[in-house]
């Protein structure tokens, strides 16, 4: 029984959903402009482009993602935009400033994005070619290592821009809030790994397959 059923949750209501919180970050990011707050413009704009990537994928290479699968990018995305907002009933703090498990909790979305591209595109290339073989233990192995890595990576990133936008006098994109932050950014970066890692197959084998045929007509 698939998540959809178990809460009852139809595709065209997560349909609807999808655009509702697509609509919901572009009126995040016409704020961030009206303000002239490119933080939260950069993410919001960001984020609405990350969104739209399964309609480009569809349209220009036949790879079709399940609702389900668009929904939670979405929501991963839109998270990530609206903690960037100051809001008057948080005392005009955004949620990643007055709420501390906010980054924690985009952190573990966002790393599952990461494990699930690739998880599919790990699988698609094993049941593609002969020299790539990952017996399931080692795959798990394999995903939690990867998200970690990536989450390494990507604290630097955030490091960096931050001490680009200190040195110019800009606002800061992405912020860190710390080393005690960053190491529990790595651990929940783990969980939305593990997450993946131990749901993968049940929601992602589709996708594998579809990438699979993919790489075969990009063969012959």
């Amino acid at each position: 029984m698939s998540f959809r059923t178990r809460v009852h949750v139809s595709g065209r209501r997560e349909g609807q959903l999808v655009r509702f919180l697509q609509l919901a970050m572009a009126g995040i990011l016409v704020i961030g402009l009206l303000r002239g707050n490119s933080g939260i413009a950069v993410n919001a704009g960001v984020g609405l482009l990350v969104t739209f990537l399964p309609a480009l994928l569809e349209r220009n290479y036949h790879i079709t993602m399940s609702v389900g699968i668009v929904l939670w990018i979405t929501v991963a995305m839109f998270l990530h935009a609206f903690g960037t907002l100051s809001l008057p009933a948080l005392g005009f703090l955004s949620p990643y400033q007055s709420t501390w498990w906010w980054d924690h909790m985009t952190h573990a979305l966002s790393s599952s994005l990461v494990a699930g591209a690739a998880y599919a595109v790990t699988r698609a290339l094993e049941e593609h070619t002969e020299y790539v073989e990952m017996p399931p233990k080692f795959m798990f192995v394999y995903m939690l290592l990867f998200v970690m890595a990536f989450g390494v990576i990507w604290e630097l990133i955030e490091f960096y821009i931050g001490v680009v936008s200190t040195l110019i006098g800009g606002e800061k994109i992405l912020t860190q809030y710390g080393l005690d932050d960053t190491i529990l950014d790595l651990i929940y970066n783990s969980i939305g790994g593990l997450l993946v890692a131990i749901l993968g197959t049940a929601y992602l084998t589709d996708l594998a397959d579809q990438l699979r045929m993919r790489m075969e007509s990009t063969d012959q």
